[in-house]
């Protein structure tokens, strides 16, 4: 008796800076200033936000200002924005500054960063590698509009565009996860920690599709412990 034995022809095709889901144990590195080089990341819908948490992982040897992550709409190109400035100052933007700290200025080594902010209060809090900055009042009663784009190494000046080369981000990007809510100090020292690998449920580091365009490499990072 003779068999028949298909043979099933499987071919995979690559495409270049298509979208893919999640990035889980990996980095971004913005290799130099370029008016062109970034990554969006499209997150899960939300209509609008009463309240935030934004954390990631960031290193940085630039000696002038730029945006660590920004969120833009079609009502603001900094509907969200959190602004590194030369000497050492993170800013808060909802629609306009907000809130600005200061803190130590980046270096080479990664530090984690969380904003949180709450529109009942328009409390403001910063940490850096688990530690709370003091509390800040700003926006009181604010809402963050949704359906708009976020970009990672540029700051919007137009919604998805805009990108001035000056202003770019250089240095390197990970785990970077946001929540419609303030996370308390527990869940804050555990993502500095590393443990806390579930993600944001609006930005998920491990599941949040992402497209990327200009100078940007993606290689092993590794923080997520679990």
């Amino acid at each position: 008796m003779n068999y028949f034995i298909p043979i099933v022809f499987m071919v995979c095709i690559y495409l270049p800076e298509s979208d893919s889901a999640g990035l889980k144990g990996k980095s971004l590195i913005f290799e130099k200033e370029t008016s062109n080089s970034y990554v969006r990341l499209s997150p899960s819908h939300f209509t609008e936000l009463t309240a935030f948490t934004v954390c990631l992982r960031a290193a940085s040897e630039l000696t002038r200002d730029y945006g660590l992550f920004s969120y833009a709409t079609s009502r603001s190109a900094n509907e969200l924005m959190i602004w590194y400035s030369a000497n050492g100052h993170i800013a808060l933007y909802l629609y306009r500054n907000i809130a600005e700290f200061s803190l130590p200025k980046m270096d080479a080594l990664l530090r984690h960063i969380c904003v949180t902010w709450e529109s009942k209060e328009g409390l403001v809090t910063i940490w850096v590698n688990g530690k709370r900055s003091l509390q800040k009042i700003g926006r009181k009663g604010w809402v963050v509009k949704g359906s708009g784009q976020f970009i990672l190494g540029q700051e919007q000046d137009s919604v998805g565009g805009g990108f001035v080369k000056s202003e770019s981000f250089v240095g390197e990007i990970t785990d970077v996860n946001m929540w419609d809510s303030v996370l308390d100090t527990s869940e804050i020292q555990i993502a500095n920690e590393g443990w806390l690998c579930t993600g944001g449920n609006i930005i998920n580091w491990g599941k949040t599709s992402h497209e990327s365009g200009g100078m940007v490499t993606i290689k092993d990072s590794n923080d997520c412990i679990s």
